[in-house]
């Protein structure tokens, strides 16, 4: 794949990072998210044509429009949806590495406690029931500032209490990669929709200037790590 330039890297972050006041347009935001995929290089890196992955997600935009119709525009903490393109159409690394910090250039990495070996075995909890497919989309996604020095397992029960569920990797990915501001100091974030059967807990935090996708205990509260959630309903291609 042909990467772009770290000049036109921070370009295409500004465009991405930059949230408008005022007014907020669920088809163009659907949009927004699609061409930013594309201009990252993810049809590259699944080995499609550019047509085929637009072709792939256009089925999503009426959905997009539709459940967030009535949601807020998007803030830092809190974004009304996003397009989750999962590991079965492109490789959890390769997606981290496309990631930065808003206004930064340095790509996201793999904590080196984080064996890639295990990268599979964290999977979605059966809570979620996610979609079949490479790609779905998740309303009212909050970075979960609140749960900062909370238990993720003690969030993931708040969660529950006013109706929402934590989020995955993959859908952590798809936060940063879209709205880079979202990962900030001490606004970090666990991920506790995906685990492995062990007490770890997956979570993106800041390290060398760039996301890294590490992991806590489940036990452990944290004063910079929250634990992000979005609404239960995930809506797929099928």
């Amino acid at each position: 794949m042909d990467r772009t330039t770290d000049t036109d890297r921070t370009t295409d972050l500004d465009r991405t990072a930059v949230i408008e006041p005022g007014g907020f347009d669920p088809g163009a935001e659907f949009d927004r998210q699609g061409a930013n995929l594309v201009r990252l290089g993810y049809p590259a890196l699944a080995g499609w044509t550019v047509d085929r992955f637009t072709e792939l997600v256009a089925p999503l935009r009426a959905a997009a429009v539709a459940g967030a119709a009535e949601l807020p525009p998007p803030t830092e903490a809190r974004v009304p949806f996003l397009l989750v393109i999962t590991r079965d159409l492109v490789p959890v690394p390769d997606r981290l590495a496309l990631t930065t910090l808003a206004g930064k250039r340095r790509p996201g990495f793999i904590d080196k406690n984080f064996p890639l070996a295990d990268l599979p075995r964290f999977e979605p909890v059966k809570e979620l029931g996610l979609p079949t497919g490479p790609a779905y989309l998740l309303f009212d996604v909050d970075r979960g500032e609140e749960f900062r020095n909370v238990t993720p397992a003690a969030a993931v029960d708040a969660m529950a209490a006013v109706g929402r569920l934590p989020i995955t990797i993959d859908e952590g990915i798809a936060l940063v990669t879209q709205f880079p501001a979202a990962l900030a100091s001490n606004r970090c974030f666990s991920l506790v929709g995906s685990r492995c059967g062990d007490r770890r807990v997956p979570a993106l935090w800041i390290s060398q200037g760039a996301p890294k996708l590490g992991w806590c205990w489940h036990g452990n509260p944290h004063t910079w790590l929250g634990s992000a959630s979005a609404r239960p309903e995930r809506i797929g291609l099928g």
